[in-house]
């Protein structure tokens, strides 16, 4: 039985990836050991980070004003650290979009003021709010929004530019490296490894060089500054190893299926496929505003919590499986990031059609 994975996060990783990894696993590169087992200072490890990192350059064209970093506790640590580098006690602007974006906010209060510029919490998140409801705060130390809302299930289709002098950061763990964007307008963006890069544990950083000169080194620990992890080649410390190496290996992928632009036409018909079936069906509901639609986490309803538990449990059987919506919503939810072939969703829809018609 053929399992697709459609689980928002630790999510699936491209087949390809993970049989080079299987293959590779005892006996990376003819050493004799695996990359878990080596050094991360030696001959064989150096190469792999440096790939990775030329990697995310290539694929996002960015310019050499950018340090791309790895750095482990995932996000979340990220939610603390911007503000610890960068807010020295002022205002920073927060769009609140979703739980992961609250809880960016919520952070930044430690280092300064966190004004929610914006928000969608009293709609249950079902919509992005538009720009010019925005209120934002003048001289701000950064703009911060959530690229891709994993449980909400919405998405930035446009994503913004910050006012003049303001830095724009971005949390973009659930949809990084899925569509084309630029990249350079960005002070900072951030991303946990484990929906379109690799395992968790690991974020990768990209931020402007400038931006990381403003930390108070007097204030912050050594291993929660930028400058150390861009000065010391992400290893001042162990770095987390094999998340960089999968990391590699995923963007190797996604260079040879063609880059941005391929993964976006792709991701695109994906979700245009799946909220098509949606939007034509009377039994399945989805929340979101149209135009907010996400096109990596879509979540949906059947008519009630107990056919909504059955369709979870009946779709596992037959290899559907992570369908159930997070525990804070409920509903359902198919998390499609890159990996995620078309197969999968027809394979879904088949499903949902099947499962409509039984249980009508």
């Amino acid at each position: 039985m053929k399992i697709y994975n459609f689980s928002a996060g630790p999510a699936m990783l491209p087949t390809e990836v993970m049989q080079l990894a299987q293959k590779e696993f005892t006996d990376y590169s003819g050493s004799g050991s695996g990359i878990l087992e080596l050094s991360h200072r030696g001959k064989f490890f150096q190469p792999v980070i440096d790939r990775a990192e030329a990697n995310v350059r290539k694929i996002l064209n960015l310019s050499d004003d950018f340090a791309v970093i790895f750095v482990q506790g995932g996000a979340s640590m990220q939610f603390a650290m911007i503000p610890m580098n960068l807010l020295n006690g002022g205002t920073a602007d927060y769009v609140d979009t979703g739980v992961w974006s609250n809880k960016a906010s919520k952070e930044a209060k430690y280092f300064g003021t966190a004004n929610i510029a914006a928000s969608s919490r009293d709609d249950k998140y079902d919509h992005i709010p538009a720009r010019d409801t925005w209120k934002l705060t003048p001289g701000a130390a950064y703009l911060h929004i959530t690229s891709n809302n994993t449980i909400a299930g919405t998405q930035y289709r446009d994503l913004p530019d910050a006012p003049a002098g303001v830095p724009l950061v971005a949390d973009m763990s659930s949809d990084i490296l899925s569509r084309r964007f630029d990249a350079n307008k960005f002070g900072l963006i951030y991303a946990g490894a484990q929906k379109n890069l690799g395992p968790a544990g690991l974020a990768l950083v990209i931020i402007r060089k400038d931006l990381a000169a403003r930390t108070d080194e007097s204030k912050v620990p050594t291993m929660l500054r930028y400058s150390t992890y861009i000065e010391n080649g992400s290893m001042f410390n162990t770095p987390p190893t094999f998340g960089v190496y999968i990391l590699a290996l995923v963007t190797d992928w996604i260079l040879q299926r063609g880059g941005l632009a391929a993964l976006e036409e792709i991701n695109n018909a994906k979700a245009a496929k799946l909220y098509g079936f949606l939007d034509g069906s009377s039994f399945y509901q989805t929340p979101v505003k149209g135009g907010d639609r996400s096109r990596m986490n879509v979540v949906f309803r059947t008519p009630n919590d107990e056919l909504d538990a059955k369709f979870v449990a009946e779709a596992n059987k037959v290899g559907l499986t992570q369908l159930k919506g997070h525990r804070l919503v409920g509903g359902c939810r198919a998390s499609i990031y890159n990996a995620m072939p078309m197969e999968g969703i027809d394979a879904l829809i088949a499903f949902m059609k099947k499962f409509e018609t039984e249980n009508k």
